[in-house]
């Protein structure tokens, strides 16, 4: 098995997971921006797409709720906005 798209788009998730985490210790951006929560929630996504070529259980999983999670602080990100 070669480098596929499906490897291309996951590794590409890892990136944008890992740039968004380096960018909150960094301070240059707040967990509670829409930024934070949108690129995580993003490269979750990508991830489970490549997962989908060679599914990995405990990949899926955590990937799965890391997007969860990452939707929960959207919508909360949005409500939050509506508030104000």
């Amino acid at each position: 098995m070669g480098y596929t798209f499906f490897d291309f788009i996951g590794n590409l998730g890892v990136l944008l997971i890992i740039s968004t985490y380096l960018l909150l210790q960094l301070g240059k951006i707040k967990s509670s921006s829409l930024s934070y929560s949108g690129l995580n929630a993003l490269g979750a996504a990508f991830i489970i797409i490549s997962l989908l070529l060679r599914f990995n259980l405990s990949a899926f999983i955590v990937e799965l709720f890391w997007l969860i999670i990452s939707l929960f602080g959207i919508i909360r990100y949005f409500k939050s906005k509506q508030l104000n």
